[in-house]
């Protein structure tokens, strides 16, 4: 295998559609149960464990709150490797959206490590990367 297979991208998938969508439900069972880390370009940077998790969650259906018409396109997935229960791949991301009345269109990259848990893919920690922003029109 040289990419992430359907399953694989269930959780990233599920990631973007949060974003979109602000519903925290998309996440059920889409991270894992052990520790988690994220890594983001706003405060406090680095989420660390469940109760990181938690904040993050908090903070990001803020973020994303002030942003309409969000929407994300994936490019092809880069980097793949697979050992045993355990994937990483990075994941080129394309946003395009609307803050406060201008339109933007942001390129960055995440970085996913996930493990099989209770038989499915979970994200056991991703980092974003911002690549390039430019306002539109």
């Amino acid at each position: 295998m040289h990419a992430p297979n359907l399953e694989m991208m269930a959780a990233p998938e599920a990631l973007a559609r949060f974003l979109e969508t602000g519903d925290a439900a998309l996440l059920d069972g889409m991270f894992s149960d052990n520790d988690v880390t994220i890594l983001e370009n706003f405060p406090p940077h680095v989420f660390n464990g469940q109760a990181g998790l938690a904040e993050w969650k908090a903070l990001m259906t803020r973020h994303v709150g002030a942003i309409n018409q969000l929407r994300h396109t994936f490019e092809p997935p880069q980097d793949f490797g697979l050992t045993g229960d355990t994937v990483h791949f990075t994941l080129p991301t394309r946003w395009t959206g609307v803050r406060d009345g201008k339109p933007f269109s942001e390129l960055g990259g995440w970085t996913f490590v996930q493990v099989r848990e209770a038989g499915d893919w979970r994200i056991r920690s991703y980092g974003w990367a911002v690549i390039s922003f430019e306002w539109l029109g």
